[in-house]
């Protein structure tokens, strides 16, 4: 598995991962038929970040595109996509976050898209910035956003990380770094995409997300 359930460098790792085998479960009712989501649940609006309050929120506008592919390279189509990420300044809008980074009024940093027949997905954001974290002394983590992909029940979920090309702190990240394959943590890398930057609007960059084989994207191990 890689990343594994246990990296010694990423300390919360360490309290999360289990100590014993794990004891497979026979499917109950909530696996058989856990509630199902379906595509008028999500609105388009829902993947535009900066239009989601009466004002545009600070920083570099981006927008990020991307596949949903199955292990044999097919789309995987009508799936959901939902990202959460920091603001421009580094700092979530959440309450456990206490970075003394600005709060931004206009910017939630959550959004969702569905991907339509060719598995395409699209969502236009704001990038985020870098923050310290307590891992250990000096640590900051790269600017990224979450990806989270569903199947068609909440049972059906796969989470990852995008982080940004050139990134300096990339190679000192501890979560990053619990990929131990280059190759693998270069698929979490999107890659500028001059196609879908919009003259006077936005940057583009492309983040395709991979399911199952020697290609897949790497997934958070499930908690």
């Amino acid at each position: 598995m890689d990343p594994p359930y246990r990296a010694p460098l990423y300390r919360s790792s360490l309290a999360r991962c289990p100590r014993q085998p794990l004891v497979p479960l026979p499917h109950g009712p909530t696996e058989r038929a856990a509630p199902l989501f379906g595509e008028g649940l999500v609105r388009p609006e829902d993947a535009d970040l900066t239009h989601q309050h009466p004002g545009e929120p600070l920083g570099e506008r981006i927008r990020v595109t991307g596949r949903l592919l199955g292990s044999d390279g097919r789309p995987i189509a009508h799936q959901l996509v939902e990202i959460w990420q920091a603001n421009a300044a580094g700092r979530y809008a959440h309450q456990v976050d206490q970075h003394p980074a600005p709060l931004d009024p206009n910017f939630t940093g959550t959004g969702r898209s569905l991907t339509d027949d060719q598995g395409w997905f699209s969502f236009l954001t704001i990038k985020p910035g870098a923050y310290p974290w307590r891992n250990h002394p000096n640590a900051w983590r790269p600017a990224h956003i979450h990806f989270s992909v569903f199947g068609r029940a909440f049972t059906e979920r796969l989470v990852t990380q995008m982080y940004f090309p050139g990134d300096p702190l990339l190679e000192h990240d501890a979560i990053a770094g619990s990929v131990r394959d280059p190759k693998a943590r270069q698929r979490m890398v999107a890659r500028f995409d001059w196609e879908h930057t919009e003259d006077h609007w936005c940057l583009g960059y492309r983040f395709d997300v991979v399911v199952g084989g020697h290609l897949a994207t790497p997934l958070e191990p499930a908690s």
